[in-house]
């Protein structure tokens, strides 16, 4: 059987950390582009990267490069390029700069790679999804963005601190657009199969809700930087569903127009991912706070889509 080819586009911290999570999954050949004045340094990453293989016991070809022509024929591509967040900024205002640069690397990645399934990790997720998806005219399956696979890890991580408890028996829902405009679901989250509404009081738990909410703002102000570990096993999560067609429901930014109404975006909801990509979004019933919430965020995303269309334009 063919092994799968996987491209990561930007070697910066996520860029990289991706890389390392999908080798030492052996979940294909991966390719680590970044841009030709980093072209060293990115083909030192995947030499450093490939001589862990014999440590942790992968075997896979690693490619660092900033020739396109590396990539052809991938399955699978991730884009995570673009200038990550500083303290202060929020990811609107990354905008700007960060829609020309994913549309630069979509419009590379078309001409070698026509037939991948594309993950989008750049901020403002919401935005840059959609960039990708205007750029390469792909069919809306195989356009995606990570964003809730890194959110829900947050909002299971706290909930988890706060009971005590593994991480491993937390079942967990959230939607809308990424980072402070999601919309976590108590009614869809369960411990072990116990609501979590009989473990955490209501007011704590929305304590928990927001902490997550606000969670990449978080570490930027610890870090300097955008959180790279987290997002980057979100995206190989999902990077995983599609080159091993898992059929995972996993909360992705996937393209919704009839479902929930949302009009033509691509918005955290359900989705099953396997090899034909986003294979179907899955529409659960919301309270009428929650679909408040939901409706809210959806609004927000419509802007930064139309925000991105300006600079595309």
């Amino acid at each position: 059987m063919r092994r799968a080819k996987i491209t990561i586009v930007g070697a910066g911290n996520v860029g990289a950390s991706c890389a390392f999570w999908a080798a030492t999954k052996e979940l294909g050949d991966i390719v680590l582009l970044d841009i030709p004045e980093c072209a060293d340094k990115t083909a030192g990453k995947a030499l450093d990267l490939a001589q862990c293989g014999p440590i942790d016991r992968f075997d896979c070809s690693i490619t660092g490069t900033s020739d396109y022509q590396a990539a052809k024929d991938s399955d699978v591509v991730v884009i995570t390029a673009g200038i990550p967040r500083k303290p202060g900024m929020s990811r609107d205002d990354l905008i700007q700069t960060n829609v020309k640069i994913v549309k630069s690397v979509t419009e590379q990645i078309v001409k070698v790679a026509p037939n991948s399934v594309l993950i989008i990790v750049s901020n403002p997720l919401d935005a840059m999804v959609y960039t990708a998806w205007k750029t390469s005219d792909f069919p809306t399956n195989r356009v995606v963005g990570q964003a809730g696979c890194l959110d829900i890890a947050r909002y299971r991580t706290f909930i988890a601190m706060e009971l005590g408890c593994s991480v491993e028996d937390i079942s967990a829902l959230l939607m809308g657009g990424h980072g402070d405009d999601m919309v976590p679901l108590p009614s869809y989250t369960s411990v072990s199969g116990i609501p979590v509404t009989q473990l955490i009081p209501e007011a704590r738990l929305a304590e928990i809700i927001q902490r997550a909410k606000m969670g990449g703002g978080e570490l930027v102000k610890l870090m300097g930087t955008s959180a790279y570990y987290a997002p980057a096993a979100g995206s190989i999560q999902m990077v995983e569903a599609i080159v091993k067609d898992k059929k995972r429901i996993l909360p992705c930014a996937g393209y919704c127009d009839k479902e929930y109404g949302v009009g033509g975006y691509f918005v955290g909801v359900p989705c099953i991912l396997g090899a034909g990509g986003v294979e179907k979004v899955i529409e659960v019933d919301l309270s009428d706070e929650e679909r408040k919430q939901f409706d809210a965020s959806v609004e927000h995303v419509k802007e930064l889509a139309g925000l991105a269309e300006s600079v595309l334009k």
